[in-house]
């Protein structure tokens, strides 16, 4: 499931970045830029905190002393 995610993380960061680099080329549109960078920000808050989350600590009440 991580690498799966990591991929999926990776792809929508491309789609954030190439797109506006290609914007700066004249390649593309400031509209297509625009929904490019929607669709990778959105996908890439999705998939990054389900291979970037860490273990939380143990809470107080679950030690025995």
């Amino acid at each position: 499931m991580d690498k799966i995610a990591k991929v999926i993380s990776l792809i929508t960061l491309g789609l954030v970045v190439f797109p506006c680099l290609l914007y700066f080329l004249g390649a593309i549109e400031l509209d297509a830029v625009k929904w490019a960078a929607l669709a990778g920000t959105i996908g890439w808050f999705i998939s990054t905190p389900l291979w970037m989350s860490r273990k939380l600590p143990v809470d107080a009440n679950q030690v025995e002393i």
